[in-house]
């Protein structure tokens, strides 16, 4: 064996079906969220390209939404990852019940979520949003909104709430069945690592949406 195979060996590679000591479920779950992160990319920089695009200047979010509502909604988020990362934990060390409790806990944080997000839903499409733009004679109208935001809008944040959603259905399996104790830590560990990039792509589209 060569100097190089070995200096490999010892940085952690194995080779095998176990890269790095990492399962072939977690190895194709970091797969899926790499390639998921790249797609969020493309949707947010084509967002960022059509906001340098138009010449209709770009509303004030602070005339449209809630500031302060849609920071409570990103803290709830922030804190049902914070559950999450203690439910994997306690996975590890084999505290079934702290895990449970946990797992309960970033699904309550996660549902909130949602419910907030439907709320907004609900608020700007009484204000006239629609996928092709601002409904004639809306308030929306009257603020000289683009096409492109509520489009913009309904997408971005649309296609993140369908991801929060699939995670709670993950993770309301992953608790059933760490319940029943079926459940072993690397799945919740796996549960946790969507649940996680669910929660770093609201960042990034709380900042670049809703601040900037």
């Amino acid at each position: 064996m060569t100097d190089a195979h070995v200096a490999v060996m010892e940085a952690g590679w194995g080779g095998g079906v176990s890269p790095f000591g990492a399962t072939w479920q977690k190895t194709m779950m970091w797969i899926f969220i790499i390639t998921d992160a790249l797609l969020f990319s493309g949707l947010l920089c084509g967002y960022g390209f059509l906001r340098m695009a138009i010449t209709v200047p770009w509303p004030k979010q602070t005339e449209i939404f809630s500031i302060s509502f849609i920071a409570l909604m990103t803290f709830i988020l922030i804190t049902s990852s914070a559950t999450m990362g203690t439910a994997v934990g306690a996975s590890r060390l084999g505290d079934r019940k702290t895990t449970l409790l946990c797992l309960v806990l970033t699904i309550l944080g996660g549902a909130a979520f949602l419910g907030c997000q439907a709320y907004e839903w609900t608020h700007i499409i009484h204000e006239g949003a629609r996928l092709y733009g601002a409904a004639p004679g809306s308030e929306l109208a009257h603020l000289g909104v683009p096409a492109q935001f509520p489009a913009s809008f309904f997408l971005l944040t649309g296609f993140h709430g369908s991801h929060v959603f699939s995670g709670l259905v993950i993770l309301t399996i992953t608790a059933i069945r760490s319940a029943l104790g079926k459940t072993p830590a690397q799945n919740v560990e796996m549960a946790g690592l969507y649940w996680h990039f669910v929660d770093l792509v609201w960042v990034f589209i709380f900042t670049l949406f809703y601040l900037i």
